[in-house]
């Protein structure tokens, strides 16, 4: 379930659309590995509804990169970081980056000064993006140089394995197949099939939240309030973007979100309340 300091999040908004704003988040998380499309639908409903809340706003940026939307994955992330003060998506940013194929632009983000507040995790993560937008200019050799440079500490052998995955993927670009296969050969076959997975997968836990058995229309101060609050937090992206990046999830204006996500919001209330029955008595 949601911690307290996220529920605490959501109660700035008014209780009756706290609690859809949830729900949604609820099946943006769901949704996502399965259905990233109907994942955004449900997170562009909740944004609208609670746009001024930083995990909303987290939500609709990690749906909108699972869709490859990254002009809009961008804006919503740099919201989260002015609403939170948190450089933590920075990896996923320079990914958008390289998704709107500017990897100088990705580059520069990890030699900002806020690349040095990541976590290791957030470090490493942020290495491997850049070494794939050295890839993307061609610079494959400074690619495995960039990702060679990088130590681990000794306890962390998930991150050991994520960084030995990165350099194989380089190794074998390079045509330096044997230098690969030596890699691969430290490691589990769990562990090999591990360093297959995609960068940034989501943690679910963060997007649950409880549930209600009633549903009741958003709040219109809340929503007024969204709007302002969404309109002001994003008013300097958007001098900052390049003009193809506002093409970026164009074609999804017209696809009508809110009666789908709130017909699979109504349908999954009754499976999500049988999966954790002691959950949804917290608070």
């Amino acid at each position: 379930m949601l911690d307290r300091e996220a529920r605490a999040r959501l109660r700035t908004l008014s209780k009756d659309n706290a609690e859809l704003v949830g729900l949604h988040l609820i099946m943006t998380g769901k949704l996502l590995d399965t259905d990233p499309e109907l994942a955004y639908k449900h997170a562009q409903e909740a944004l609208r509804r609670g746009g001024r809340v930083d995990i909303v706003r987290e939500a609709a940026g990690l749906a909108a990169y699972y869709t490859e939307r990254y002009a809009e994955a961008l804006r919503e992330f740099r919201t989260v970081r002015r609403l939170n003060g948190s450089s933590e998506h920075l990896p996923l940013m320079a990914d958008c980056e390289r998704g709107l194929e500017r990897p100088e632009k990705a580059i520069a983000l990890a030699q900002s000064e806020e690349a040095a507040t990541l976590s290791i995790d957030g470090q490493l993560e942020l290495a491997i993006v850049v070494a794939g937008a050295r890839v993307d200019l061609g610079q494959n050799d400074a690619a495995l140089a960039h990702l060679e440079s990088i130590e681990v500490p000794a306890k962390r052998r998930d991150l050991a394995v994520r960084l030995i995955g990165a350099r194989v993927a380089i190794l074998e670009l390079l045509g330096r197949s044997e230098e690969a296969e030596e890699l691969l050969s430290h490691l589990s076959p769990a562990e090999i099939e591990s360093i297959e997975e995609p960068l940034g997968e989501v943690d679910e836990d963060v997007l649950v939240y409880d549930l209600v058995d009633d549903f009741v229309d958003a709040d219109p101060e809340d929503i007024d309030d969204t709007e302002e609050d969404a309109e002001a937090a994003e008013a300097d992206d958007a001098e900052d973007d390049e003009p193809e990046a506002n093409q970026d999830g164009a074609d999804s204006a017209d696809e009508g979100p809110e009666a789908s996500a709130e017909e699979s919001v109504h349908e999954a209330v009754e499976d999500v309340e049988d999966s954790e029955p002691e959950n949804s008595q917290e608070d």
